[in-house]
Formats: C-alpha cells, sequence, structure tokens
C-alpha cells in the first residue's frame, strides 16, 4: 500500500467500480488483474499551491526528456515526436509494463480547433480478408504483417519444457511477449498510417457497419479476421474522423454491397458464396471483381444517406 500513490488505489476503485456497472448492464463478469499479464496503474495530477509557489504532482520535461510522478521523483524518458513544450495541462498518467520495458501514457487536455467541413471527395472501402482494404478508386492495401508462426511454435514448446517458477521460464515467456509485442507495434504503426491518409485525402469516407464479433463465429473466416484488424481500422476512422471534421458514414451491415452490379443496379445472389472472386453481370455484362465492386456499391449509398441527411437541414 505504501508502494504507489494514493490517486492510484483511488482510481483501481474507479476501475472496480465501472467494471460492476458493466456487469449490471449485461456485459459479463469482471476480470481479476493478473499480476504478469496486465501490469499497470493510473495516476492523477494533483496540483497545490504554497507560498505563492504552485505544484504539480506530475511533471512533464520534454526537453531534458524526463518526468516527475508521484513517489518515482525523476525518470528519465526516451521523449516523443520530438517535441519540446507540452501542448496543454497535464491531467493524469498510465504506466505501463509491457516485455519488460515501461511505458507512460500522459493525458493532455488543450483547446481543440477544428478546420471547416468544406466535402470536395468521398471515397468507399471495403474491409475483407484477402485484402485488408479494397477502395472505390481500386486501391488495394493488404495486410503485410502476419505473426511467425514457426517461432512461435517453437518458443511455445520451450516454455512448456520449463520448470513453474524458473528463471528459464521467466526468460522463455519474455522472448514471447517480445514477439507479440513486435507483431502489436508493426500492426499498430501499419493502421494508423493506413487510416491517416483516408483521413488527409477524403473528406467523407464510406464504410460497412461490419458486425465483427458475430462473423468470428464462421471458422472459415476466423483466422482471417483475428489478423485483419477491422474493428481497430474503424475505430480509429471514427476518432481521427470527428478530430479533423471529417464525416464517416456507415451503411446497413446487411446491405449486399457484393452482389449489385455497379453500373446497372441488377442483384446476382450467386455471389453471395464467398469463393467467387470475379463475375459478370447478365443484364449489362459488366465484368467485375468482387472487392472492388462492393466498395464502389458502398460509395455510392453512402453518398445517397449523406444527401437525405442534407434534404433534411434544407
Amino acid at each position: 500500500m505504501k508502494e504507489v500513490d494514493s490517486c492510484a488505489l483511488r482510481n483501481s476503485l474507479f476501475n472496480l467500480e465501472d467494471a460492476y456497472k458493466r456487469f449490471y448492464n449485461g456485459n459479463g463478469y469482471p476480470r481479476f488483474k493478473v499480476k504478469g499479464v496486465h501490469e499497470g496503474y493510473k495516476t492523477n495530477n494533483v496540483k497545490s499551491s504554497y507560498k505563492g509557489n504552485n505544484y504539480n504532482s506530475i511533471k512533464l520535461d520534454l526537453k531534458n526528456k524526463t518526468i516527475t510522478l508521484p513517489k518515482l521523483k525523476e525518470v528519465k524518458i526516451r521523449g516523443y515526436r520530438n517535441k519540446e513544450v507540452v501542448p496543454g495541462e497535464v491531467k493524469s498518467a498510465v504506466i505501463k509494463k509491457d516485455a519488460g520495458k515501461y511505458y507512460v501514457s500522459v493525458l493532455i487536455e488543450e483547446e481543440l480547433i477544428r478546420p471547416a467541413f468544406v466535402p470536395t471527395s468521398i471515397i468507399g472501402i471495403d474491409l475483407g480478408i484477402k485484402d485488408l482494404i479494397v477502395t472505390s478508386f481500386n486501391d488495394k492495401i493488404e495486410n503485410n504483417i502476419k505473426l511467425n508462426t514457426k517461432r512461435m511454435i517453437g518458443l511455445q514448446k520451450g516454455i512448456s519444457r520449463c520448470k513453474p517458477g524458473s528463471k528459464n521460464r521467466y526468460k522463455m515467456k519474455l522472448k514471447i511477449q517480445r514477439l507479440y509485442q513486435k507483431i502489436r507495434n508493426a500492426r499498430k504503426h501499419m493502421i494508423h498510417d493506413i487510416t491517416n491518409k483516408l483521413i488527409n485525402e477524403n473528406d467523407i469516407i464510406v464504410t460497412e457497419n461490419l458486425d465483427v464479433k458475430s462473423m468470428q463465429k464462421n471458422h472459415y473466416v476466423a483466422k482471417g479476421l483475428n489478423e485483419n484488424p477491422i474493428s481497430e481500422i474503424i475505430r480509429l476512422l471514427k476518432y481521427k474522423a470527428n478530430f479533423n471534421n471529417k464525416k464517416l458514414i456507415q451503411i446497413d451491415r446487411y446491405y449486399p454491397s457484393s452482389q449489385i452490379c455497379s453500373v446497372c443496379d441488377y442483384q446476382n445472389r450467386e455471389v453471395k458464396d464467398l469463393s467467387i472472386r470475379k463475375w459478370k453481370c447478365p443484364v449489362c455484362h459488366t465484368e467485375h471483381e468482387r472487392d472492388f465492386n462492393a466498395a464502389v456499391n458502398i460509395m455510392f449509398k453512402g453518398l445517397e444517406k449523406y444527401m437525405k441527411e442534407i434534404e433534411q437541414f434544407i
């Protein structure tokens, strides 16, 4: 109890309260915080004044690359984004331990000035398994970040042979954590690059409102969905669109975007089979690539939804 500050203990109680609220709302049982799996805590910035001087329990000095935390005093950090000044007011900090390394995330409050929304371009994106993203401009983005399965199997075999509680088991566990961390960081970097490009180059982004949890129950596509972070892409697009005053439109998840011909609107129900990657429209005889055709239909459906929203205000 003496090793951590009072704000960390108080935040743990707040987390417990949130867990019970989610439980009573029907979101499952609370989970215990397991030591060695989810190691971290949150602390708040406490302001005080004494004899005309102002004090903060959390101080961030990016110029000298140090951070002051309660009961830790000054700690050296590597810095972030080559900034020298904190752009706002420090509110709290989350300290985590991952794969033997310590990370601190500082929450800063600053005034948000969003640019005016002037729609000049629109794009439809089809999120899938074969290709991570296919746009209505026929740009394809693949997921090149894959787990090294062979190495992971070798490490898992190695840790199963180690004696529980031994130093060799701890070393092997650290290797597994670092391998997963490497994949996570590479995947996170890829997702941010993709979403930044979509937000910066387009004013309206249209995508499907996918039910990923239900899709994962299909064992034919479950592995591909786990490797392709579809939910994370949609989550990042939502907050980045709001931050940059862009518009993200999500169409109905049951809209048959792959089955409809983007030229004559004929619906070919045979294309419901996922193995069909190319098909020819029997009415207008246009040859379609499945994902590109779906992205075009998603774009037009999103544009139709946007025009209906505008008509309500006219």
